[in-house]
């Protein structure tokens, strides 16, 4: 099949779950969609104007997760995971309905969607894809922490550091080229909280839905999950899925190199807003197979769940 031209699902996948922070049940279902109709939230709770659009300029928490909101104040959170599991598979157009505010958490990482989406399989139009081709270096910072994105060549590379004080996590590196790599471990990595955060998590009305099935919980020098880690980078690993699927509210695949330390939704959210503020920055190029040699999806990530 085509890897440069627009896909979608080809039948409709089904996912149930608790919500990591509102703890209620939700239920989504993603449809196939046209060419050019790209990834569109509907909450099936509300009967009008509750088509929600997963842009970064939509984008109205970055507290914990990410939250997308309409002009109506219609919402839905925590969509990074799923997010990061579509742009990896390289669905361009699907029609999310959703019962609720947040996306369930599932395991806590891109696994189940992953698999899931990847046993439906795929339908393969005749349009051409297009891509955000980075062509300025644009950076961000929040005191010590800060993010960047430079021009590159044909790839998606995400260079990650985490520094955290506790020494299970430490500081942790890793970096991936997103088109080429077997990225199995990111999209299979859990998110995590140190257990001391816990109750400040809960007091915020948050994490209502945690537990140790869909989130590593770290204490002092042990992890509490009775089947440990998945793989050992799985805190950054973890990082660079967010990151993937908070730059897939771009709307497009995107060609660059980007580097970020101890950063997260909002610095990622404010990078994509600083570069799309000046239409030097970047272009957005229609890709079509006989012009660019380049897959613009991960193959070697369908190879190692299929």
């Amino acid at each position: 099949m085509s890897y440069l031209t627009q896909k979608t699902i080809k039948s409709s996948v089904s996912f149930s779950g608790i919500a990591l922070h509102s703890g209620l049940n939700v239920n989504i279902c993603i449809k196939p969609a046209e060419p050019n109709f790209g990834i569109v939230f509907k909450r099936t709770d509300y009967k009008q104007n509750n088509l929600v659009y997963p842009n970064f300029m939509n984008v109205t928490n970055t507290l914990l997760n990410t939250t997308i909101e309409n002009e109506f104040g219609v919402k839905i959170s925590t969509i990074e995971h799923l997010m990061g599991a579509l742009f990896g598979l390289g669905i361009d157009n699907a029609l999310i309905e959703i019962d609720n505010e947040e996306v369930p958490i599932l395991d806590g990482s891109a696994k189940e969607f992953i698999e899931k989406i990847i046993k439906c399989g795929f339908e393969v139009s005749e349009a051409p894809i297009k891509v955000i081709k980075i062509n300025k270096e644009v950076k961000f910072s929040d005191g010590n922490r800060f993010i960047s994105i430079e021009p590159s060549t044909l790839s998606l590379d995400i260079d990650f550091e985490l520094k955290y004080g506790n020494q299970i996590i430490g500081n942790q590196k890793n970096k991936v080229k997103v088109f080429e790599d077997d990225l199995t471990n990111v999209f299979n990595s859990r998110t995590f909280c140190l257990f001391e955060d816990v109750e400040l998590i809960r007091k915020k009305g948050l994490g209502k839905g945690g537990s140790l099935q869909n989130a590593i919980v770290v204490n002092d020098n042990e992890i509490l999950n009775p089947e440990g880690l998945r793989n050992d980078k799985e805190f950054v690993n973890h990082k660079i899925l967010d990151c993937i699927g908070d730059l897939y509210t771009s709307g497009y695949r995107i060609i660059a190199k980007i580097k970020c330390s101890q950063g997260g939704h909002y610095l990622t959210n404010q990078l994509l807003r600083k570069v799309f503020e000046n239409k030097e920055n970047f272009s957005i190029l229609e890709i079509k197979e006989k012009n660019l040699p380049h897959t613009l999806i991960n193959r070697n990530l369908l190879k190692s769940i299929a």
